[in-house]
């Protein structure tokens, strides 16, 4: 323990003190040392006598903090200080107290930071964590790979999509085919412009679990950017898309009732897993319907636009953009409930979805169900406060309904 956390001494002047120089005042190791309390000390390092003059007055003194001190309640420093005075015995080990306490609330702190835009301070938190872990012997393996995958979410944010990759790669050694590390290290490969790394972890994802809408979408602009950049045999030059087991896979069923979509954990009785779950091929072929309905919205051609989005969807239905596409066509063909339709079940799946707000809005407004048109409107205002055509289309609905 630094000597300088020890309280000013005092002087005592008594000769007879064991420990008293010529002055009078008593010293640390027979008169060597700094002016100790006016304890005699039984070792003569600063170490000991501070501790041991604690434990005689029946009170704890301050551990040391790693860093600057902090009293917030919660934090490592607060945490570390609340430690309680371990017996000599246990002296040797004091650096290595209660080390999976230390290293939870390291991480907690990092996650603190994080939250907070500190991304610096939240990865140098979360690296100290890893040092604990590492000098403790811990052989966590899952707790090891979520510190390298929190510490590469900071050097993303921070644009330092080298220590990304690498700092994933890391967590993916560890537990192979987690969803976050292979998403951040994507947005890291698509950052360097690396696009068909990035499109086979998004793949990868999609695997895993054919829901999450973040590798939907990575997938899709993987695809476009590869389509310019290598042509129509993008497909030839891509690297191999590894094969996920069925025991690291998510499944999900489609929603009966009230009832959510929720992963699977048990088989029931509704019929086999394999016409419940979407499978990697099925997803791959049906957002190529979608792109292939896309190019058919481009050229005007709404009802071929209409063809593709359908088999697209009987293929997957959690697609959001699938819905509010073929919804768009509707609205240019005037068959407003049938848009109304497609952007209500857009919204089941993403209930913040400007696109389908606006074109719903169109739709209710060709009805001249103007009510429900401007409450559209106004749920979109809600979440993009300065969407332009959302403040026209308001301005117009205002004017109908005086």
């Amino acid at each position: 323990m630094p000597a300088s956390l020890c309280k000013k001494p005092e002087a005592n002047t008594d000769p007879a003190h064991p420990a008293a120089g010529t002055d009078g005042r008593q010293r640390v190791g027979g008169g060597a040392g700094r002016i100790c309390n006016s304890q005699p000390c039984p070792r003569g390092s600063r170490q000991f006598s501070c501790l041991w003059r604690a434990r005689e007055a029946g009170r704890r003194p301050l551990a040391p903090p790693l860093i600057k001190s902090s009293t917030e309640k919660g934090s490592v420093f607060w945490f570390l200080r609340r430690q309680p005075v371990p017996a000599f015995s246990d002296l040797p080990r004091l650096e290595f107290m209660a080390p999976a306490s230390r290293i939870a609330d390291l991480k907690q702190a990092g996650n603190e930071q994080f939250r907070n835009g500190q991304y610096g301070q939240a990865a140098a938190l979360y690296a100290r964590a890893l040092e604990l872990l590492e000098a403790a012997g811990d052989v966590n393996t899952e707790e090891k790979s979520v510190l390298y995958s929190n510490r590469a979410a900071c050097y993303l944010k921070d644009g330092n999509c080298s220590l990304c990759i690498k700092d994933c790669s890391a967590a993916l050694d560890l537990v192979p085919f987690g969803i976050k590390p292979l998403l951040r290290r994507a947005s890291a490969y698509e950052a360097l412009e690396r696009y068909n790394l990035a499109y086979v972890d998004y793949k990868t994802v999609l695997q895993i679990d054919c829901t999450v809408q973040a590798a939907h979408d990575g997938v899709n602009r993987m695809t476009k950017a590869l389509l310019e950049k290598d042509g129509l045999q993008w497909r030839q030059k891509l690297p191999p898309i590894p094969t996920v087991p069925v025991s690291a896979q998510r499944r999900w069923e489609p929603p009966t009732g009230s009832q959510k979509d929720t992963p699977r954990a048990k088989a029931s009785n509704s019929g086999p897993v394999t016409n419940q779950v979407p499978n990697a091929a099925s997803t791959e072929r049906a957002n190529m319907l979608k792109l292939e309905g896309n190019e058919f919205v481009k050229k005007n051609n709404y009802k071929k636009a209409i063809e593709k989005y359908t088999e697209s969807i009987k293929l997957y239905k959690m697609e959001c953009t699938t819905y509010t596409n073929r919804a768009l066509c509707y609205l240019n063909l005037k068959q407003y409930k049938e848009a109304i339709v497609d952007c209500s079940e857009a919204l089941k799946i993403d209930p913040k979805s400007v696109k389908a707000f606006y074109r719903r809005a169109q739709a209710y407004k060709e009805l001249k169900d103007y009510k429900s048109s401007k409450a559209d409107i106004n749920s979109l205002l809600k979440i993009e406060p300065e969407n332009s055509a959302a403040k026209k289309l308001q301005q117009e609905l205002n004017k109908l309904l005086k």
